[in-house]
Parts: structure tokens; sequence; C-alpha cells
């Protein structure tokens, strides 16, 4: 028997397209997160980038508990520590690769934001 073949990520409204530039890496401190809107019409698209070293991720910026946007402060979306990633609403922490690892929604996932790295700019992909 055949696999399926796997469907590509589906684009959110206003989410940037794939090789868009968002900033440059030197912008993000390491270890640091820088939290991203985008507008297309009435339509918004949240997310945020979080740099440990010369690695990146992205995710949406919203809480798998209730919804919310993670950060309340513009991109503070680690803890003092800078060890993992906060809710600020509920307390929810989770690692940097978006597990949650304790509060209301533990075991559950930050949902991923495809971006990645070209020539020293973080970019959409």
């Amino acid at each position: 028997m055949t696999p399926a073949p796997s469907e590509a990520p589906r684009r959110r409204p206003a989410q940037p397209l794939p090789g868009a530039r968002l900033c440059a890496l030197s912008d993000l401190a390491d270890p640091g997160a820088k939290g991203f809107l985008f507008r297309e019409g009435d339509r918004l698209f949240q997310g945020f980038v979080v740099r440990k070293g010369d690695g990146i991720k992205g995710f949406l910026d919203r809480c798998p508990h209730a919804g919310f946007p993670l950060a309340l402060v513009p991109d503070r979306y680690l803890t003092r520590e800078k060890d993992l990633i906060i809710c600020a609403s509920h307390g929810a922490l989770f690692r940097l690769d978006g597990l949650c690892i304790g509060g209301p929604c533990a075991g559950a996932r930050l949902l991923s934001w495809p971006v990645g790295l070209d020539q020293g700019w973080v970019v959409a992909a």
C-alpha cells in the first residue's frame, strides 16, 4: 500500500509569503524572541520567532489553552532565564521546540510557523 502524499502546510490569512524578510538575525538576541503582526485586509497573522545560537524556530502567537496571544508585552515570549517560552495569561511553560511542559495545556504544542535563514535574514519559509 502506497502512503498518501503529505499535504503542504496551509497558508493562513495574512501570513507572509515564503521568502519574505522578517528581520536580520542580528536583530534577535541570543537567546531571544521577536513577535510579528501582519495584516491583509481585515485579517491578521500573529507569529513570533525564537533564536538560540544560529537556530531559529517560528510559532503562531496563540496559546493552545485558550487561543490568546502569549506575550502581553511586545517581544516578551521568554522566561527571565530565556530558556522557556511563557504564556503571560496562564503561566504555561513551553520548551523552545514548542512543547508545553507545565500549565493548563501540558503536553500540547504551539503551532509552528515555518521560518528560515537566508544570508543573515530571518525569512518566512
